[in-house]
């Protein structure tokens, strides 16, 4: 019989608190795709504008930014875990109370409470999973757990087919999701990484300590939220029909679930710098193209693919440079800069990208993401040229 070695032990510890930690976020994703269309569907239904939908849905970042610099702290005082079940606990309840309340004024409040708890869901998750991960292949755990997020957010929306988006059935399967999620929080509590107490850094001493890691969580943002919303119009502008327009975002979603691992594994074998820098070199050169390849369908969906898969990379590489660049509760700390940035993108994206294509219409949209992809392609050359290799 083969004796067990103190590696072993910790490598299969490692692979337990990883497991935990992304089938958590899983399963939540699945809940939180699904409530994201359930919940525009049935304020449109209560009455609401287009503008008033918008506005609601972009609460969800500012109470990101709000609390998210928080969370490193109470979860030093309470606990990884505890947190963290707390907060799916109260989301969950919080998506059945949109139900019990259908009133437009209360629906801000219980959207700011919802997006805090999933700000505390991701800054942990991700924090756990980045600490956990082996230092010689973090990039391959942060593309694992991007590809299976990206999964499960591809599974909410279908399961509203299913269920309908009417009663009670959609609200209390969301909630069901968020508790399953728990489950492998349970198992694995006595794995989850200690905090210790004590004041962090400033917020924007993270952005000066890893600006190449952070800033590509707001370039992500942006690129994503912004061509999630606009993409569709874009392809109503170039003559497509609407179902058509539509299905140009499955696109770039696909490309992000197939981009993730292969990249990953990429950046545990070089500077990851350099694979963020190809990132946003080949997200301007494909943004650039687009204008050409809009006269072709195969073309521009080829190109999307491509395109939507680099600009997902910035999220995956950027997280696991984060991790190579710190560690224990100041890893906490970053990690939150970053959600808190990628909020940021999330909130200025479509202004910028919708913006760009009311300007010169409606090639500005491709316009516009090709500057966001050269001015961070700017920074990380910067850093390549005054920071040491990481």
């Amino acid at each position: 019989m083969l004796d067990r070695t103190p590696s072993d032990a910790l490598d299969r510890a490692r692979f337990a608190a990883i497991a935990a930690a992304i089938t958590c976020v899983a399963v939540v994703g699945i809940g939180l795709s699904l409530s994201i269309p359930l919940l525009s569907l049935e304020m449109s239904r209560m009455g609401a504008s287009s503008t008033l939908i918008g506005i609601n849905t972009a609460v969800a970042g500012l109470a990101s930014i709000v609390t998210v610099p928080f969370v490193p702290a109470l979860a030093a005082r309470v606990g990884v875990v505890r947190l963290l079940i707390w907060s799916i606990a109260i989301g969950a309840l919080t998506l059945i109370a949109f139900k019990l309340l259908p009133t437009i004024g209360w629906w801000f409040v219980l959207r700011f409470v919802f997006s805090a708890m999933l700000g505390v869901l991701f800054v942990l998750s991700e924090f756990w999973i980045n600490e956990a991960a082996p230092p010689a292949r973090r990039g391959l755990v942060m593309g694992i757990y991007a590809t299976v997020l990206a999964l499960g957010f591809a599974v909410g929306p279908t399961l509203l087919t299913v269920l309908g988006t009417e009663g009670f059935a959609p609200y209390f399967a969301g909630a069901g999701l968020f508790i399953l999620g728990m489950i492998p929080l349970v198992l694995a509590r006595g794995l989850s990484p200690a905090m210790a107490r004590g004041r962090g850094m400033p917020f924007l001493a993270y952005l000066r300590l890893a600006p190449a890691a952070t800033f590509a969580a707001l370039v992500y943002g942006a690129v994503e939220t912004g061509g999630f919303a606009i993409l569709p119009l874009y392809g109503l502008r170039i003559g497509y029909e609407a179902a058509t327009a539509a299905g140009l975002v499955s696109l770039m979603a696909l490309g992000n679930v197939l981009f993730q691992i292969p990249f990953g594994w990429l950046s545990d074998r070089f500077d990851r710098r350099l694979i963020l820098l190809t990132s946003a070199i080949g997200g301007a050169i494909g943004a650039a193209l687009i204008p050409a390849a809009s006269v072709s369908f195969p073309a521009l969906a080829a190109l999307l693919i491509v395109w939507g898969g680099l600009a997902g990379t910035l999220y995956t590489v950027g997280l696991a440079h984060l991790g190579a660049t710190v560690s224990g509760r100041e890893l906490a700390g970053a990690n939150a800069a970053f959600i808190v940035l990628y909020n940021v993108g999330l909130m200025l994206g479509p202004p910028i990208i919708g913006g760009g294509m009311d300007l010169m219409p409606p090639q500005g949209f491709a316009h516009a993401l090709c500057g966001l992809f050269l001015a961070y392609a700017a920074l990380v050359l910067w850093r390549l040229r005054t920071a040491a290799p990481s």
